[in-house]
């Protein structure tokens, strides 16, 4: 089983979402490849914008720094449940293109065997735990090289990458598709190219879409007569008379 999943590594029900899928895949005995696909929350976005965080959701969604503490209280609250740790107070603003990129770059190897399978997904699961558990600034090149390489990255490749545009396409193209499936916020899945789940849904929810994905994949159960014979069918060379 394949999954799609497009974030942010600033979104928290993104990571929510992830520890709900994985919930959802451990209780269906489920093995699956995860792919993550960038989406960016706020291009626009800056590492040295000085405001805590809650300041600055208020004033994006227009409804005022208590607002953002609201808000910041009930993703925390939520993340708790699953056994994740925010701390948002001390979260550093960032413009996560660059984490993306060296992302894109994880899957990259991965895929030509250059790096565990899984590398991108442990990754991903650094980046996240970085910014809302360790406060650390996930637009800063120095911090995404040393987690990339604590992750099993080569050094040079990630510098390399992270000293041009490499994969700044691939970004893009990723935000593109989500747009085109109609995502136009994150967490968004894709289970097996058939099913979409749109947010950090309940895990019986994820557990539902796996089922039927699986439920599709299963082979078809031949049902046929003892007297049954060739004859009664069409092949490629036609049909007996």
């Amino acid at each position: 089983m394949r999954i799609d999943i497009w974030s942010d590594v600033v979104c928290p029900w993104c990571y929510i979402g992830k520890r709900r899928l994985e919930e959802a895949l451990a209780a269906t005995g489920e093995q699956a490849e995860i792919v993550w696909h960038s989406f960016q929350l706020d291009p626009s976005s800056t590492n040295d914008d000085p405001r805590p965080l809650h300041v600055r959701l208020g004033e994006k969604y227009g409804r005022g720094p208590e607002w953002g503490l609201q808000a910041n209280a009930h993703v925390t609250e939520t993340a708790a449940e699953l056994g994740l740790e925010f701390h948002l107070a001390d979260a550093k603003a960032a413009n996560t293109a660059d984490a993306h990129r060296v992302l894109h770059l994880a899957l990259e190897l991965a895929e030509a065997g250059e790096v565990q399978a899984d590398t991108q997904n442990r990754l991903k699961e650094r980046y996240l735990k970085a910014y809302f558990t360790d406060a650390l600034p996930v637009g800063d090149h120095a911090t995404l090289t040393r987690l990339a390489i604590e992750t099993g990255l080569p050094e040079d490749r990630v510098t390399e990458v992270l000293a041009g545009t490499a994969y700044a396409d691939d970004v893009a193209a990723d935000q593109a598709q989500a747009l085109s499936y109609g995502a136009n916020g994150v967490p968004f899945f894709v289970i097996d190219q058939k099913y979409g789940v749109s947010g950090a849904q309940p895990v019986e929810v994820f557990q539902e879409a796996i089922r039927r994905a699986n439920a599709e994949r299963q082979p078809v159960t031949l049902i046929t007569s003892p007297a049954a014979t060739d004859d009664a069918a069409c092949g490629p060379d036609g049909c007996a008379i």
